[in-house]
């Protein structure tokens, strides 16, 4: 579910681009989740009409928040800087998401991370020396498009421990609602009032309805559902694949060039992924000669 959510997303991040350019961005985030919500609300009507209680509608909207801000962000982003840099420093939240998880759930990070996080940074200053070292590139695009990396973490740390003991979908419709809520609100204090006659506009209304129902309802209902089962620090190596998809994507629909430095780039802050997430894992892993000799100890007292 986590990879597949990732795959959408990856894909998500080129529609996205060629939708900014001639639509709002601010005004895409609140229609993407205002139809995300309705839609997804309607179609798990009995399932959200018996889990919604105050409980849920309280952490669902705090969880809208994040979704709103990471999206805002990210979306705004694109209008300054390609989708293969927007995917892969989008994918740097994976850095992030141990810290955050000490600081809400008292884990504490291992030498893993700090050493991920180091090659994260770097790896995103070769990304922002894209053309070379005499070519600083790090732009508006860049810092608010790791600003919603953050909020990408932050999600993914509070949602993983506000899914418990709480129905994902429920709480996946009351995120989007609140999202689409907050969108649109920006959209029309910063952008003015929606353009309907851009609507008409049948690749802009294909791009918003994959958005809202792919890219939005199956990916983030996959994640949520994900988040309940999979602990966060492997969950965040599975969803960082959504860099790789991106850029992959972003090469074979709108022709990116990626240069040398980038790939450097993209490199460092995939090996700081990996490190960060896989290795504390491989490091906990029981031997299989320990397992056989538990099997046997228990089956000769049994």
């Amino acid at each position: 579910m986590l990879v597949l959510a990732a795959a959408i997303w990856g894909l998500g991040t080129v529609v996205i681009k060629d939708a900014v350019d001639t639509f709002s961005p601010l005004w895409l985030v609140g229609l993407r989740f205002s139809i995300a919500g309705v839609v997804l609300a309607i179609a798990c009507w009995k399932s959200v009409r018996k889990n919604l209680d105050r409980d849920t509608l309280g952490a669902g909207a705090f969880l809208g928040l994040f979704v709103a801000a990471q999206f805002v962000f990210n979306t705004a982003g694109l209008t300054d800087t390609t989708a293969a840099k927007s995917a892969f420093l989008t994918g740097t939240y994976c850095a992030f998401v141990p810290f955050l998880a000490w600081a809400i759930s008292r884990i504490k990070p291992t030498i893993y991370n700090i050493v991920a996080m180091a090659l994260c940074v770097v790896g995103v200053g070769f990304v922002s020396f894209a053309d070379g070292f005499e070519s600083f590139s790090f732009g508006f695009g860049e810092a608010i498009t790791l600003l919603s990396a953050l909020f990408v973490g932050l999600h993914i740390a509070f949602m993983a421990k506000l899914s418990v003991g709480r129905d994902p979908i429920t709480l996946t419709v009351v995120q989007f609602i609140v999202a689409g809520i907050l969108g649109s609100a920006i959209a029309f204090a910063i952008d003015g009032p929606l353009d309907t006659a851009a609507l008409g506009n049948p690749e802009l209304l294909g791009s918003i309805l994959y958005l809202a129902l792919f890219a939005s309802c199956l990916s983030l209902t996959l994640q949520n559902i994900g988040l309940a089962h999979v602990p966060p620090a492997p969950a965040a190596l599975l969803l960082a694949t959504e860099s790789v998809f991106g850029v992959l994507f972003s090469i074979l629909f709108l022709h990116e060039i990626v240069t040398t430095f980038m790939v450097i780039g993209f490199t460092l802050i995939g090996a700081g992924i990996v490190i960060s997430e896989a290795l504390p894992l491989k490091k906990r892993r029981i031997p299989i000669e320990e397992v056989v000799e538990e099997e046997m100890r228990a089956s000769q007292e049994g």
